[in-house]
This record gives C-alpha cells, sequence and structure tokens, in this order.
C-alpha cells in the first residue's frame, strides 16, 4: 500500500510542486491538498492520510493548532511540519503539539521524500540547523509528573537521557558519569526501549513533549 500524503500549505504553488515530486516516488500518493489548518482538519477522516506534510504560518488556524487538532482526531496520522521559519519556538510549540518531526524549505527534495518515510514509519526527522538549535537550548532540568514509560526510567537513565539530548556522544557521557563505555550504550539500549522509540533524535523529541527536560 502506498503512503497517503496530504500537503497543507497556504501557497497552491508550492503544494503543486510538492505533489509532483512525491507522485514520482512508487511507493507514495498525495491524497490530497489544503490551504489551511481548518481545511486540513475537514479532510482527515475522509481522506485517512498516513502523513500530514503541514506548514507552520497560515492565515486562520495556525499550523501548530491544526497539528494538536489532527492528533487528537486520529493519533495515527505523523504530521511533519516543512516551514521556512527556523525560529525556536515555532520548533517546541509543533514539536510538543505532536509533530513527527520538523523540516524547513530549503531542505533537498530527497530529504523530504525521507522525512516522509521515516514519519509513516513512526520515526523522527529534524532538519539539521533545527536539531542545532534544539540542542543549544536544552538545560538539565526534569519534570517530575510523569507518564509511565518515563516513571520506568532509573535515576541513572534519567541522567544519561538529559545528557543524550544535550548531544553528548556515548564516551562524553561516560566520562561525566565516571562510568564505561560498555555501561552507557546499556542505558541508551534501555531507555530507547523504554520510551518505545528508535533513535536518539526521537528520544529527543519524546523528552520535549513530555517535559522530562526544561528549555532555556
Amino acid at each position: 500500500m502506498p503512503i497517503n500524503v496530504l500537503l497543507v500549505d497556504d501557497h497552491a504553488v508550492l503544494r503543486d510542486g510538492l505533489s509532483n515530486i512525491i507522485s514520482l516516488e512508487e511507493d507514495m500518493e498525495v491524497v490530497g491538498q489544503a490551504s489551511s489548518g481548518a481545511e486540513a482538519l475537514s479532510m482527515i477522516e475522509e481522506l485517512q492520510p498516513d502523513v500530514v506534510l503541514m506548514d507552520i504560518n497560515m492565515p486562520g488556524m495556525s499550523g501548530v493548532e491544526a497539528i494538536r487538532r489532527i492528533r487528537a482526531k486520529d493519533q495515527k496520522v505523523a504530521v511533519l511540519v516543512l516551514t521556512m521559519f527556523d525560529r525556536d519556538e515555532y520548533l517546541y510549540e509543533s514539536i510538543r503539539a505532536g509533530a513527527t518531526g520538523y523540516l524547513l524549505k530549503d531542505a533537498p527534495s530527497s530529504d523530504v521524500i525521507d522525512a516522509i518515510r521515516s514519519a509513516s514509519r513512526g520515526e523522527s526527522t529534524l532538519h539539521p540547523v533545527m536539531a542545532r538549535k534544539l540542542l543549544d537550548n536544552i538545560s538539565g532540568g526534569k519534570k517530575t509528573d510523569r507518564g509511565s514509560n518515563e516513571d520506568s526510567l532509573t535515576p541513572r537513565e534519567l541522567d544519561v537521557l538529559n545528557l543524550m539530548v544535550k548531544g553528548l556522544s556515548n564516551k562524553e557521557i561516560a566520562e561525566q558519569l565516571f562510568i564505561s563505555d560498555k555501561t552507557v550504550k546499556i542505558h541508551v539500549s534501555n531507555i530507547l526501549k523504554k520510551l518505545q522509540v528508535k533513535s536518539r533524535s526521537q528520544a529527543i523529541i519524546y523528552a520535549i513533549q513530555h517535559e522530562l527536560v526544561l528549555l532555556d
């Protein structure tokens, strides 16, 4: 079955361009186009897309609010942000609203295609610029009121998670916590398993969405 994609952007030329690019892929199909968040919401149930490619700054309902409502309506739909705005607040608000990833419009078309495939598998993608911003603004705070997945993390795993989201490598984490590289690898593996994510970038996004870390 092809990956069904819904395009949401108030610029028709951009939507048509993306549609042409996506339609070249044998495993993807553009099932609809929307010019606003409100229009996208009205199309979700009928079109049942696997991935929504969403702009942020649109007339009327913002992309962030549209993401929040789409995710509330159907948790199976992955929403991938594609925008020209690299502002920190858009990144954090989008992720907290439930976005699977965040790309800038200067990204190569191949990156957008790869991100759609990743989103359909439940994986996360961050534009390199936004990933750097994310890591630069992470502080060490932790939220005390956590959900069941986070509650299963040990205090040491929480320490490792906070150093992961600061961008430290396994070797650097080992040096800071005075443990072996092998022990760090075990902790990282356990963290990914307990949070039910597949990569470090997904762990970062999960940590922000569930407020496991505080942002400056």
